[in-house]
């Protein structure tokens, strides 16, 4: 979470201004935000599991990201946490299976699908590629947030621009890509 909380924050004026087009502008401000509290929130009290440390995260999230960016990923990372449960450590697998069980958590709390030029773009291709590797996943997820830039969409606040929508990369997917980064970076 530390990486991606550094990832975020370096990326936080790029997210901005994928959002600008399409959304409120403020994509990268309120992830950084975010993120910067997810990172002290870390730090002052480390979590002991890796199931731990996401639904800490995911609090953190909920309570400091501004539109619907801190409940879905809260609801990403908390879902995924309560998966991993208690356990010490966790193999790529059990990673892999409780991360599909939040990415589908996101898909029903959007009521949204692949292909809707959302964070799903991104998350699902990832979760898939795991399969493969980390670095397979960074890759399919930052390849799905950027085919998302021919979509129209469909959901969220991107969705009432209806066509004009086409032709811009969706920030959540980008800034869902961007998780996959940091957790490909953090076990190479």
């Amino acid at each position: 979470m530390q990486a991606a909380a550094a990832l975020v924050d370096r990326e936080a004026e790029r997210l901005t201004e994928l959002d600008s087009p399409i959304g409120d502008a403020d994509h990268g401000s309120n992830l950084q935000r975010g993120f910067t509290a997810v990172a002290k929130a870390l730090e002052a009290e480390p979590p002991v599991t890796p199931g731990a440390v996401l639904t800490t995260a995911a609090r953190q999230l909920i309570s400091t990201v501004g539109g619907a960016s801190g409940p879905l990923y809260g609801t990403l990372l908390r879902r995924t946490g309560k998966a991993l449960g208690d356990a010490p450590g966790v193999t790529a697998e059990e990673l892999r299976a409780a991360l599909r069980g939040g990415v589908d958590a996101v898909a029903q709390l959007g009521g949204s699908a692949v292909g809707d030029k959302t964070m799903l773009d991104a998350l699902d291709p990832a979760v898939e590629a795991l399969g493969t590797s980390f670095a397979a996943a960074a890759e399919a997820a930052e390849k799905g947030a950027v085919d998302t830039t021919p979509l129209q969409a469909r959901k969220g606040r991107a969705s009432y621009l209806g066509e004009r929508s086409i032709g811009h990369q969706d920030p959540g997917a980008t800034s869902s890509a961007l998780l996959f980064a940091a957790l490909a970076e953090v076990t190479a």
